[in-house]
């Protein structure tokens, strides 16, 4: 499946866009309209609100494309965009009413995660069926879920999640955990055997 590592448009192709080809829009978008859309549905969990974040990246990528320097990659400019967007909705107001952190009951007094923490090395690694791993991610809260594709699968680290997040390296920390934790209950596995996701850069 394409991903944004296979982003690369023709240098001719950016500049017809650059001037507002509308055609050259259209290869555009085609080049990375899959890519963001699968980031945008593991990252929120809703195919509505993935919609809108491809929307919003396209106006961003062709608002922005004269800004773009094309010894860059492409697809990781896109990616960028994306990731924001989606965070940016993460922490709307609206979404933290309508999807509460705390009636899910994983926050506790000082905001962080509940106790029992796990060691990342507990759950890196591989899962056999991955859409049985997919499931067990759409049972994690939006937040939650979010912190554990971005460390876990797309290689960022704490400190980089907690500024786009605008939290503390902490806060990402004790959120992974609890994930963690949580997968092993879903899946209903022993921790030494549970591989909750894979160290899987741009394989979305």
């Amino acid at each position: 499946m394409a991903g944004f590592a296979d982003c690369n448009p023709d240098p001719a192709m950016l500049r017809r866009a650059r001037r507002g080809d509308m055609k050259a829009h259209e290869v555009l978008y085609r080049s990375y309209g899959r890519p963001v859309y699968t980031l945008a549905t593991r990252l929120l969990g809703d195919a509505a609100l993935a919609d809108e974040v491809l929307q919003e990246t396209s106006i961003e990528v062709i608002r922005h494309l004269r800004s773009f320097r094309e010894d860059a990659a492409f697809g990781g400019w896109v990616k960028r965009i994306a990731t924001n967007k989606c965070l940016a909705l993460l922490r709307s107001a609206w979404h933290r009413k309508s999807r509460s952190l705390d009636g899910l009951g994983l926050l506790d007094e000082d905001g962080e995660g509940m106790a029992g923490r796990a060691s990342h090395e507990d759950v890196a690694g591989r899962l056999g069926d991955q859409q049985r791993l997919e499931r067990a991610l759409a049972t994690l809260p939006p937040t939650t879920r979010a912190v554990v594709w971005l460390y876990d699968v797309e290689g960022y680290s704490h400190e980089e999640i907690a500024r786009m997040m605008g939290k503390t390296r902490s806060f990402s920390k004790s959120r992974l955990s609890r994930a963690h934790e949580q997968l092993r209950a879903v899946l209903g596995q022993d921790t030494d055997e549970v591989e909750a996701c894979t160290q899987q850069p741009n394989s979305c």
